[in-house]
């Protein structure tokens, strides 16, 4: 590993670093989402299957490639290619990511903005300062702009300071408060009326759901990219991984941690939505749907907070700053993917690739602002319905297909010389080979359907 590349400086380094990648809004917000709409203790008790079952060897796959190419995605993906055309399609695969990941943060700046705006709403009324507290919940423009440049130049500061100083520094300090917000409102919320229902309607799975087609596909599609594959994000991260450690174990506690916080996260939610079904918040349809869907942060949360009076400002402004939290741990990986590629492959310097990189998915982010309602929604399906699953698949291919099953033996066995006689690399070769792929196209299929 370069000097001038940097690297992760221990093995928790990297765990909370790749841990805060996967547990961003998808986790906290879509996870509990998805659990009220597909069943309850049904999606959670599927969920955490897939989760060990398909999205894990998937996640060792970018890990791989990108710990032996030792650089960012389009480089790794090259080095495991043979001939031309190998290196063209690496090119294509490596590059489609970066897109990919360039793509999702100028969407997801401009919600993750919007939480920290809710964040101030509290604020604002706890000073009085009524005017200022609904214009920052308010849709509106300069609003939209204000929030999402700032989110943005936080991500830009963190990753212009490198690796250890920039990724690791700030993944060591924000994943630990976001775990320690987390626990403390769920501790809160479910000494409310009406969270004890919510408990048994997450806790309590109905057997008869569990292998509903609907079901297992949306489980299968949270449990896969909650974990941030198909961005080239993990190629990176991987490549910033020292030899000596053991990716089978790192790998694995990667995904305990992610899979744990979106459990945790609907341990909160789901509890508070039932808290505020009694207090008098609509909830669900007649048909049992949930009313809200993707806007039930903004929905109903809100109107739980305010039926707890004072003290609901206190909690308010906890929940939208853990919300941000999550947010920013995993803008900062999305942002390294194209950042990464300029520094290596065209030599410019990192702060000024890191400003450049930023500057322009801004923009991007600006023309969504000005045209919110047609592109916010295509611009999320384009990357995460289409662009991860696609990227994410040919990244199994690769390890699967085109890499030497030797070479990948042996780049495993860097830290684990035991390995070729575990029960990982009996299943995990042929897994990724074959299971992969087939269970991500089910996905994307479905996605389009």
């Amino acid at each position: 590993m370069g000097v001038s590349r940097g690297g992760f400086s221990s093995r928790m380094g990297f765990i909370l670093a790749a841990a805060g990648s996967a547990v961003g809004l998808g986790n906290i917000w879509g996870f509990p989402t998805q659990t009220a709409s597909n069943g309850g203790a049904a999606f959670v008790l599927v969920y955490l299957v897939l989760a060990f079952c398909l999205a894990y060897p998937a996640f060792m796959a970018e890990l791989l490639i990108g710990r032996y190419g030792q650089a960012n995605a389009v480089t790794s993906l090259q080095k495991m290619s043979r001939n031309l055309w190998q290196k063209r399609f690496a090119f294509l695969v490596g590059f489609g990511g970066i897109v990919c990941a360039a793509l999702i943060l100028s969407f997801y700046g401009i919600i993750a903005g919007w939480m920290m705006s809710y964040a101030i709403e509290p604020l604002a009324k706890m000073l009085s300062l009524d005017g200022l507290a609904q214009w920052v919940v308010t849709q509106g423009t300069l609003r939209n702009l204000l929030f999402t440049a700032v989110f943005m130049f936080l991500t830009i500061f963190i990753i212009s300071r490198g690796v250890e100083q920039g990724i690791e520094k700030w993944s060591k300090r924000l994943m630990p408060m976001l775990i320690v917000l987390l626990v403390s409102l769920i501790v809160y919320v479910t000494t409310l009326e009406g969270a004890d229902q919510g408990l048994k309607a997450y806790l309590q799975p109905d057997f008869s759901r569990v292998f509903d087609a609907d079901l297992l596909i949306s489980a299968l599609g949270q449990a896969f990219f909650s974990l941030s594959l198909g961005t080239s994000v993990m190629i990176i991260y991987g490549s910033y991984i020292a030899k000596k450690e053991n990716l089978v174990t790192l790998g694995a506690q990667v995904t305990v941690i992610d899979v744990s916080i979106a459990f945790l996260a609907g341990l909160l939610i789901i509890p508070a939505m039932y808290v505020a079904q009694a207090q008098g918040v609509a909830i669900f349809a007649e048909d049992g749907s949930l009313i809200s869907g993707s806007g039930l942060v903004f929905t109903v949360l809100p109107a739980l907070f305010q039926g707890m009076e004072s003290v609901g400002l206190v909690v308010a402004f906890a929940f939208f700053v853990l919300m941000s939290i999550a947010a920013l741990t995993s803008s900062i990986s999305m942002l390294e993917g194209p950042v990464s590629y300029a520094v290596e492959r065209h030599n410019v310097e990192r702060k000024k690739a890191t400003i450049a990189a930023g500057i322009i998915i801004f923009i991007i982010s600006v023309a969504i602002v000005l045209n919110i309602e047609f592109l916010l929604d295509f611009i999320a399906i384009l990357a995460t319905q289409y662009g991860q699953p696609i990227i994410a698949m040919l990244c199994c291919v690769f390890v699967g297909w085109i890499w030497h099953r030797s070479e990948v033996l042996k780049e495993i066995q860097q830290g684990n010389d035991a390995v070729e006689h575990s029960l990982f690399w009996k299943i995990w070769p042929w897994y990724t080979k074959f299971v992969c792929p087939v269970a991500i196209a089910a996905v994307f299929i479905h996605s389009i359907l």
